[in-house]
């Protein structure tokens, strides 16, 4: 488990548990425990997560593998985390934003070494040229990945 994680009796994870409940009625679905706990855990650690990183950062919840893709599938069908695959074979569940749904759109960071996901918020993704997306695209997304050795992998790695 990272150091992302937040303390079950933690008042921050308790906020986050109110909004994320709130999210789940927004969308007519129950908050239950099992989907709370992994939209904290979405919320928390801020990046997209494969289905072995949510069930790491559940750690000691035990909620058991087929659960929670499960819960991953249905809170992808309400709309409230985003299932992509960055090219290399291995989907992974984002958060989505209730309320900027252009910060949704944007690039991530993948590293060749570690596989660390790493969100580009600041990259703007938009048409060249002020151009628009052909008709026969309408509902396409966007997905940009830029690939590269992170600063931990840099880090460890000696270059002589």
């Amino acid at each position: 488990m990272g150091t992302d994680h937040i303390p079950p009796d933690s008042p921050t994870l308790s906020a986050v548990h109110a909004e994320m409940k709130a999210r789940l009625r927004a969308k007519g679905l129950r908050a239950t425990r099992p989907r709370l706990a992994i939209l904290a855990q979405m919320h928390i650690l801020a990046r997209p997560l494969s289905h072995p990183e949510v069930m790491e950062a559940l750690g000691e919840a035990s909620f058991d593998r087929a659960s929670v893709y499960r819960i991953l599938a249905d809170l992808t069908a309400a709309d409230l985390l985003r299932r992509m695959d960055l090219g290399d074979k291995v989907w992974r569940y984002e958060l989505l934003s209730h309320v900027d749904r252009e910060a949704d759109d944007h690039a991530h960071f993948l590293c060749v070494l570690c596989k660390q996901i790493t969100c580009l918020p600041e990259v703007e993704l938009r048409p060249v040229r002020g151009g628009v997306l052909p008709p026969e695209l309408t509902g396409a997304e966007i997905h940009l990945k830029v690939t590269g050795r992170c600063g931990v992998c840099m880090a460890g790695q000696s270059f002589s």
